[in-house]
């Protein structure tokens, strides 16, 4: 620990890079050697299919710290357009299986091509406050006046609140992820990759312990015609394990052991609730995942891998920035 407090801010960051990779490598490895082993082949079927889900989803944590990498390499305007173009294709993704009118045109250009840049552009530039309300303030109300000039009052409000639904959860939310890695925190300069590695650790380690609490408990669902695997049992036992790791990992953090856990509850918690929510609309849509597995939008799925992080970031972000940053 005394070395690695030694180190300047950018080793740092490389050494946690170098711990991250060195994982997915001995897990990658690890992972092949164990599919080499012989099977009954009563179980063949069951193994194939638990196997390649396996690799799937390896293959993602992989890509996700590869562009993690890449976000931390390009520095402030790098990471920015990197979400940028993230933000971009889980918006289109979003909007695409839709209902939308040919006059939502005009909404649609401008929060494509007007909101999404200057967000982000906010965000590169280090504009936090005006940042947190552009979207949420000015976004919400000139969407409708933009799609009110289009003279089509059918469905007005559901189609308006659909744009500004995908653009608050796509855009605002996601945005706040590579706003972490730009966050300017007294005595913790330079190391906005560690909160945003925190972030990340410990909603994926919730959202894991929710998943094996969901199937080995036989809890109640919460709402059963939307989600029959949500249980509130189930979103506590992932909770407090995502504190328990924040806990464990406030060295990496400007926090404290017991504010770590906090924010990590707080931040899985949200997380959890938003990957509900989005299921939720999903039912409402009539499809069972975003993109459709047809590759209509380019990015197949991806709102589905980010959705958590869409809800989590902005809640962990203001929190660090507002109620933990009177501590640090």
């Amino acid at each position: 620990m005394r070395w690695l407090k030694s180190l300047n801010p950018g080793e740092q960051v490389a050494f946690l890079f170098v711990v991250l990779f060195g994982a997915l490598l001995v897990v990658s490895i690890g992972s092949v050697l164990w599919s080499l082993r012989e099977r009954p082949e009563d179980e063949q079927e069951e193994w194939q299919r638990r196997w390649s889900h396996f690799r799937h989803e390896l293959n993602m944590v992989w890509v996700g710290a590869c562009l993690f990498w890449a976000a931390w390499v390009s520095g402030p305007v790098g990471a920015t357009l990197l979400f940028g173009v993230f933000s971009f294709l889980a918006f289109r993704e979003f909007i695409t299986l839709l209902h939308t009118r040919r006059a939502d045109h005009r909404g649609l250009i401008l929060a494509f091509f007007v909101i999404l840049p200057l967000q982000y552009v906010l965000v590169g530039t280090r504009h936090f406050d005006l940042f947190s309300v552009l979207i949420p303030v000015y976004g919400f109300l000139a969407i409708p006046v933009a799609s009110a000039l289009a003279d089509d009052p059918a469905r007005f409000l559901e189609r308006n609140a659909k744009i500004q639904w995908g653009i608050m959860v796509c855009v605002y939310g996601l945005s706040h992820a590579p706003a972490l890695l730009l966050l300017d925190i007294p005595k913790y300069q330079g190391r906005g990759a560690f909160l945003l590695f925190f972030l990340v650790a410990v909603v994926a380690c919730g959202q894991m312990a929710q998943q094996v609490a969901t199937g080995k408990l036989r809890a109640r669902p919460v709402a059963r015609r939307i989600s029959r695997s949500f249980s509130m049992r189930a979103w506590w036992i992932g909770a407090f394990t995502a504190a328990l790791v924040g806990a464990l990992l406030y060295w990496i953090t400007p926090f404290k052991a017991g504010q770590a856990a906090i924010a990590a509850f707080v931040a899985a918690g949200c997380g959890s609730f938003g990957s509900f929510v989005m299921q939720a609309l999903k039912r409402d849509a009539g499809i069972h995942a975003w993109g459709n597995r047809s590759a209509i939008t380019g990015a197949v799925g991806l709102l589905d891998r980010i959705a958590v992080m869409c809800f989590a970031a902005p809640v962990f972000f203001h929190s660090v920035r507002w109620y933990f940053g009177a501590w640090i």
